[in-house]
Parts: structure tokens; sequence; C-alpha cells
């Protein structure tokens, strides 16, 4: 039984898809604390004529330990229209730009607020178009007083999980001889960045999926290919797909 656990993305890259179609269950890891400054759980690139550029949705900080099950977007300003309007200029040209531009409209109609919830659904929508079906759960709903490696830990075995997968960010933190102990191994993501028509420039694989439904259209679930490799051989090997 193949587990990851992930931060809920703003429509992520294609790296967090190959994630979910190698896992059995997918778990959004909900309740952890909202990072401070800029991440990943609000914005992501895109490609435009003068090269990345970021879609940033603006969020509430109304402490500085909330979590992102409790982080909710600004609504003050109309930023879902903002943002759509800057996919329609950018990807106007694109193979499957009608496609693409669907999926995100319904995405950013998306009635709820929550941080969580809206990145959550998009993801599933994205999952939805390309035929993934890992099981998916919430952190938030399997609640424990461990931290870290620990907390990770109790998720895997709350499914009876055998492997756990992650992406390569977990090297610094992660107690890997605490999953050896428990019998649970641990897999890195060995990506492939295959690359695919791309307008604007040289290619760039770590913008956001939606580049790749607009690029490719339901073709692109080809591209959701990368595989694993044991924690040791990443740690003490030569690091793959680096």
């Amino acid at each position: 039984m193949n587990v990851v656990v992930s931060q809920p993305m703003f429509f992520p890259w294609i790296g967090i898809f190959e994630q979910i179609r190698l896992a059995d269950v997918f778990i959004h890891y909900d309740d952890v604390q909202l990072p401070r400054g800029r991440s990943f759980v609000s914005r992501v690139q895109i490609k435009t004529p003068n090269g990345t550029e970021w879609l940033s949705a603006p969020v509430r900080r109304e402490s500085s330990n909330m979590s992102i099950r409790e982080a909710r977007f600004c609504d003050e300003t109309d930023w879902r229209a903002k943002h759509l309007r800057t996919l329609e200029r950018n990807y106007a040209a694109a193979p499957f730009s009608g496609e693409m531009l669907a999926l995100a409209r319904e995405a950013y109609a998306f009635a709820s607020g929550g941080v969580a919830d809206f990145n959550i659904h998009a993801i599933s929508l994205l999952c939805r178009y390309f035929g993934l079906t890992a099981e998916f759960d919430r952190s938030s709903k399997h609640p424990t007083e461990r931290t870290s490696s620990e907390h990770l830990l109790h998720l895997v075995q709350s499914f009876q999980g055998d492997t756990y997968i992650t992406g390569h960010g977990a090297k610094a933190y992660i107690d890997h001889e605490l999953f050896d102990r428990n019998g649970i191994a641990i897999h890195y993501m060995n990506y492939r960045r295959t690359s695919y028509p791309q307008r604007f420039g040289p290619f760039d694989p770590h913008v956001s999926m939606l580049d790749v439904v607009a690029n490719c259209g339901p073709a692109g679930r080809d591209l959701i290919c990368s595989g694993t490799v044991n924690w040791k051989d990443f740690i003490y090997g030569q690091e793959p797909g680096v």
C-alpha cells in the first residue's frame, strides 16, 4: 500500500500528479502550520512571453500559527478573475486552451474561501481530467499529538501503508530509521521531468499542471510517468532526477 502525504498546493506542477499516480492513498496534509511567507500553498508559476510569472492568491494571516486548514483567501480584490484573465491572455494560442480554461473557470468558481478546500478541489478536477484515481483523504481527519516524522508515520500506519512515497524536500527532515524500525519503506520520487511542446522559450517542467492541459490535452496523461527510488539509494547513491 503506497501512501503519499503532501500539503495541498495551488494548481501544482506535474510532480505532485506523478505522486498521485503512484499512490494508493494520497493524504492532503492540511492540519500542519501554514508556511510563513510565500509558498506553493498559495501560488504557482506559469509561462508567459516575458518568462515565468507567478499566479499568487492573497491569504489572510490572522495568526502566526494557523494551519493550512484554517487559512482563508482574502477576497477584497477579485484575484480569481485576474488569474483567469492572465491565463486567457497567455494561453489563448495553446492547442488545448479551451479545455484548460474551462477547467480553470470551474476551479475558480468554487465557492469556499478556504485555502485547503480550494486547492484540494482544483487538484481533484485535474485528477479527473487525467483519469487519476487514488483514494484521497485529509490529515485533519486523523488527528494526533505527534509531530514531524512521527506525525507522518501515524498517517501511513492509519492506512496500513507499507511504503511512503515523498518528494525530495523530505530529505532534510524525515527520520528514515524510524520508518525502517516500523517496517515502512521510504521511496523518493525519481522525477523524469519529461519535456513536451511548450510555448515561450526553453522548457520548464516546474510550472502549473494547467500548462500541461493547455499544451497537451488528455495526452498529457502519458507525461505523468516518473517512478521512485529507495531512500538509501537516493541519499547514499547518486541522487536521481536532480
